[in-house]
């Protein structure tokens, strides 16, 4: 066994010993004095049908990850400059839309936007088969409205359901939520990746992957369908009384701080994604191709290892969320410190499974500091409208940062910018009240 493989079930192994720790719903039950209903299927599980959904809608976006460029390049035979173009044109179109799926899902419901966004990924894995460059844009533009939707609105309607439901006196906890949400996702990522690797070998083709995604939204969407309840944002409201409330929350030096440190960390993330590959092979020492799968997986492992930390520590709430953003902040900038400069294959492996450890801890930290200083009426909306300086920071990233070479450029901006993005929450936090 090979070192990358030892250590992605090293990595495993943890995460198997951190799930046995784990703060349970039932554990929380019982410290509920009038908490004595029998167990029914629904009273075990009340977040069950998120769960399920969620996995779906993520495994179905993380089966592309892998073999969307190379489709591009290989069996496509599209240019690199106009895969580059294609990739821009999906972040363009979200940063668009953004600002409409979230006034969209607030009055029209968050439910059949949710239903909508299965509809339009599917059809842009559809696009994303055919050999045809309008076709392939086509279906760039639906894939950026469906990641609008994606990180926008399913997120509003968990957190309006939570508190809807009055879920916290069935034994849940907002924070519990975010992390397992954020376990689930990195469990889709690994199943994923193993299943699309498994899927073109036996095919023989890179489309296999895009097909399969396209049954699974199908499936997310029968059961949002059949098992969702709406949700909504203020419907009585009047467009300018809206416009005045999102204006009013978007000001908040809480949100302004979090919307810089989400386009900040989250457009370093995306970075990272486009140049761990370049950087690992930069400094390759040990021979033969490297085993990209078992690196990949690694990586999700140490997030989801996280995850299972976050859980465990916050579960006796020891200190402020935004103060544990501050860590992770740092925690990630001394990351890109490191990679920016001389390094081994191995440090740089695990300096990659430490700044993914930090996004496994960011997920869940910024989720519930958003869920708590979001409003219902407007959640969808400002979600939206925070990702969009997001898309753009990565669209001129990616086009000032050129081609894969530039990593270390690229990793000493990402540090400068996470220090900045520390420096604001810490303001902040000094402002405001916040969790």
């Amino acid at each position: 066994m090979g070192y990358y493989e030892t250590s992605f079930y090293s990595l495993l192994a943890l995460c198997g010993g951190l799930l046995l720790s784990q703060p349970t719903r039932r554990n929380e039950l019982k410290k509920i004095p009038d908490a004595r209903k029998p167990y029914t299927r629904e009273n075990r599980h009340p977040e069950i049908h998120w769960y399920m959904v969620y996995a779906l809608v993520m495994g179905a976006d993380w089966l592309q990850g892998p073999y969307l460029y190379s489709l591009y390049l290989d069996e496509h035979q599209v240019s690199e400059r106009q895969v580059s173009a294609l990739f821009a044109t999906g972040f363009l179109s979200s940063a668009i839309s953004a600002y409409f799926v979230g006034a969209l899902a607030d009055r029209r419901g968050r439910k059949p936007v949710c239903m909508v966004f299965c509809l339009l990924y599917a059809m842009s894995c559809f696009c994303t088969i055919i050999p045809s460059l309008p076709v392939l844009y086509l279906g760039r533009i639906l894939g950026g409205i469906s990641t609008s939707i994606l990180f926008s609105v399913f997120d509003s309607w968990m957190v309006t359901n939570f508190r809807e439901l009055k879920l916290v006196d069935h034994g849940c906890d907002l924070s519990r939520t975010y992390a397992t949400t954020s376990i689930v996702n990195s469990l889709s990522a690994i199943v994923s990746g193993i299943l699309s690797e498994w899927l073109v070998r036996t095919t023989g083709t890179k489309k296999a992957p895009f097909l399969l995604s396209a049954a699974l939204l199908w499936w997310a969407l029968q059961l949002i369908w059949a098992n969702w309840i709406d949700n909504f944002g203020s419907r009585a409201q009047r467009p300018s009384e809206r416009s005045s409330s999102v204006l009013a929350t978007l000001k908040k030096p809480s949100i302004l701080a979090l919307g810089f440190t989400s386009t900040m960390f989250e457009g370093s993330m995306y970075l990272f994604v486009f140049f761990w590959t370049p950087t690992i092979k930069s400094v390759q020492k040990s021979p033969g191709e490297l085993p990209y799968g078992y690196i990949f997986s690694s990586f999700m492992a140490a997030s989801m290892a996280a995850a299972l930390v976050f859980n465990i520590v916050m579960q006796k709430r020891p200190f402020r969320y935004y103060r544990l953003l501050i860590g992770i902040l740092l925690v990630a900038n001394f990351c890109f410190v490191k990679l920016a400069g001389p390094k081994t294959e191995d440090a740089a492996f695990w300096l990659f499974c430490l700044f993914e450890a930090c996004v496994g801890m960011y997920w869940p930290c910024t989720g519930y500091l958003k869920g708590h200083l979001v409003q219902d009426d407007v959640r969808a909306k400002v979600y939206s409208i925070l990702r969009i300086p997001l898309n753009i920071f990565v669209v001129m990233s990616l086009f000032i940062a050129g081609d894969s070479k530039h990593f270390s450029k690229v990793f000493s901006a990402c540090s400068m910018l996470l220090t900045a993005s520390f420096g604001a929450v810490w303001v902040a936090g000094l402002k405001e009240n916040m969790p």
